[in-house]
C-alpha cells in the first residue's frame, strides 16, 4: 500500500497528515509553529520529529507493517522557506531524517495554493500572521516574493494589523493622531484604563506579544462600524493583497488569461466584507478573467494532494482526500 507524509508548518501551528494512495487519512496531528526564522532550525526539527512520531503512532504504521522502510512520498511545506538558501538547508535537514523515499520541501504558501485549486494557472495570497504570495503556471513557471517582512517590503497580516491597532489607539489618546474608537476598544480589551497603558505593559513584558496579536479583530469591528482610522487601515491591507496578486499575475503573463486566485490565512478566511469587497474588486479590475476563491480547508490538504500528484494517484483518491480533510484545526 502506498503511504505518504504531508506537513504544513506555519508561524503558529503545524499540521501533519499520514495518508494512503487512495486518499484515506490514517493520522492527523497538530502542534506548534515550525518556522525556523522564529524558533531556529534545531527547535523546528525537534517539533517536526515529535509530530511525525505521534502521527506514526496514531496510524499504527509500525504495528501494521506499513511504510516500515519510509513513506513513499513526503510533501513538506514550511513558513520561512523563502530563500533558495533556506530551502536547501531545510531540505538537507529533513532528508537526513530518512522519513521518505522521495521528499519535497517548499514554502507553505504553495500548500495553500494546491489546497485551493486544481487549476494549472493559479496564484495564492495568504494573509494570516503575515502576508505572502506565490504563483504557478501549467508550463512550470513560478512567481514568488522573498517574504522577509519589512526587509523585503512586506506590509500587513494579523500581527502587523494588531500593532497598527495599538499604534493608532495610543496616538488618538495623546493627540498626535486623529480620533478613533480603537483607543477605547484596545484599553477595554485588556481591562486597562488607557491604550497607552497597554503599550507600557507590552514594553515591560506584562502583556505578551502573542496576546497583542489578538487586537486585529478589533480593527475590523471598528471599521465595520464606520470608524475612519480603522477603515483606512483595512483599505490599505486590501491594496497590499491586490498588489501581491496582480504583480504575480503580471510576472506570469496571466493578467489577460483565465486563472485562479486562491486567498487564505486567518485574516482573509474571516471574510470581513470591507476587506473582501475591496480585494475582489481590485483583482477583477486588473484581471477580469480571474476566478477568486477563499480556502477554508487546512493547507495541509494541499500538501497531501501534492503527494498524490507526485505518486500518480487517480482523481478518486484526490476527491477522497478533499472529503477527509474539509476543515482547518485550530
Amino acid at each position: 500500500m502506498t503511504v505518504f507524509l504531508a506537513i504544513d508548518g506555519g508561524n503558529s501551528k503545524t499540521d501533519v497528515v499520514i495518508g494512503t494512495g487512495d486518499g484515506r487519512v490514517l493520522a492527523y496531528e497538530t502542534g506548534g509553529g515550525t518556522c525556523h526564522q522564529n524558533i531556529g532550525l534545531t527547535e523546528t526539527m525537534l517539533r517536526l520529529r515529535t509530530l511525525v512520531a505521534r502521527a506514526r503512532l496514531a496510524a499504527d504504521l509500525d504495528g501494521s507493517g506499513l511504510a516500515v522502510d519510509g513513506f513513499d512520498r513526503a510533501e513538506i511545506y514550511l513558513a520561512g522557506a523563502d530563500l533558495p538558501e533556506e530551502i536547501e538547508s531545510l531540505t538537507t535537514a529533513l532528508s537526513a531524517e530518512g522519513w521518505a523515499r522521495e521528499l519535497r520541501l517548499e514554502n507553505d504558501t504553495f500548500a495553500l495554493l494546491r489546497a485551493g485549486t486544481d487549476a494549472a494557472d493559479a496564484i495564492a495570497v495568504v494573509c494570516g500572521a503575515g502576508t505572502n504570495c506565490v504563483g504557478r503556471t501549467g508550463d512550470g513557471r513560478t512567481a514568488r516574493f522573498p517574504s522577509l517582512g519589512r526587509l523585503s517590503g512586506d506590509w500587513g497580516g494579523g500581527g502587523h494589523l494588531a500593532w497598527l491597532t495599538l499604534w493608532h489607539a495610543v496616538r488618538a489618546e495623546d493627540g498626535r493622531g486623529p480620533g478613533t474608537d480603537l483607543a477605547r476598544a484596545v484599553a477595554d480589551h485588556f481591562g486597562l484604563p488607557t491604550a497607552e497603558e497597554v503599550g507600557k505593559r507590552v514594553h515591560l513584558g506584562d502583556i505578551d506579544w502573542a496576546d497583542l496579536s489578538r487586537l486585529a479583530p478589533l480593527l475590523f469591528v471598528a471599521a465595520a462600524a464606520g470608524d475612519g482610522v480603522a477603515r483606512a487601515v483595512v483599505a490599505r491591507q486590501a491594496e497590499e493583497i491586490v498588489a501581491l496578486a496582480i504583480v504575480a499575475a503580471r510576472r506570469l503573463s496571466l493578467l489577460d488569461a483565465t486563472f485562479t486566485v486562491v486567498l487564505g490565512g486567518g485574516v482573509l478566511r474571516a471574510r470581513h466584507p470591507l476587506l473582501m469587497d475591496a480585494v475582489e474588486d481590485g483583482i477583477r479590475i486588473a484581471a477580469p478573467k480571474a476566478t477568486i476563491t477563499v480556502v477554508d480547508a487546512p493547507p495541509v490538504l494541499g500538501a497531501g494532494l501534492s503527494a498524490l500528484d507526485a505518486l500518480g494517484c487517480d482523481q478518486a483518491a484526490h476527491a477522497a482526500l478533499r472529503t477527509a480533510l474539509p476543515h482547518p484545526r485550530f
